[in-house]
């Protein structure tokens, strides 16, 4: 494992709300954000409601330019984010996780949550120098992000969907190239 498991969690959390944003949208109801709230893991405050709603979605540009920045401004961006939000790291236990860190209280808003957590995830990838962690899907068209945890560094596609077109595209290349 490259993170501990809260970052794991927390950085996968982020690429899928970013990636939430691409075509076709997945978070465009208080019903998909409340299964994305649970699916996710997260905890704490959750409105359920078009306000909520338009909050997270209002962030994600903000989480967007944080994954996709090199190491010396997303640095700028953390420190912003947590600046921000008057993060204040703590150790926390709950849910049968160990300790942990969270850095704003539980009854801020989902929004403010889901910045926060990312910034706090974003630290322990710039101090290991691991921003090749994470880029941009290289399927044509896509402007997902990708999130490779993998030992190999072998991920290059935000979805399966994005990796089995590019799958097909190339046997069908190869099919016609045999054919000539």
């Amino acid at each position: 494992m490259v993170f501990t498991h809260d970052t794991n969690l927390s950085l996968q959390a982020a690429v899928a709300l970013v990636n939430s944003a691409v075509e076709p949208v997945s978070i465009a109801s208080v019903d998909e954000l409340t299964e994305f709230f649970s699916e996710h893991g997260y905890t704490g405050r959750h409105d359920g409601d078009q306000a909520e709603l338009d909050q997270v979605r209002a962030v994600i540009p903000r989480l967007r330019e944080l994954l996709t920045a090199d190491r010396d401004r997303a640095v700028a961006l953390v420190n912003r984010m947590l600046r921000e939000a008057d993060a204040v790291p703590q150790l926390k236990r709950h849910d049968g996780l160990d300790w942990h860190l969270h850095a704003i209280e539980d009854d801020r808003p989902l929004a403010e949550r889901m910045i926060v957590e990312t910034a706090m995830a974003m630290i322990d990838v710039i101090r290991a120098d691991e921003m090749s962690r994470l880029g941009l899907c290289q399927d044509e068209g896509c402007e997902g992000i990708v999130l490779d945890l993998s030992r190999n560094r072998s991920r290059r596609f935000c979805s399966l969907t994005c990796g089995n077109r590019n799958a097909v595209a190339a046997y069908r290349a190869r099919q016609a190239a045999d054919e000539d």
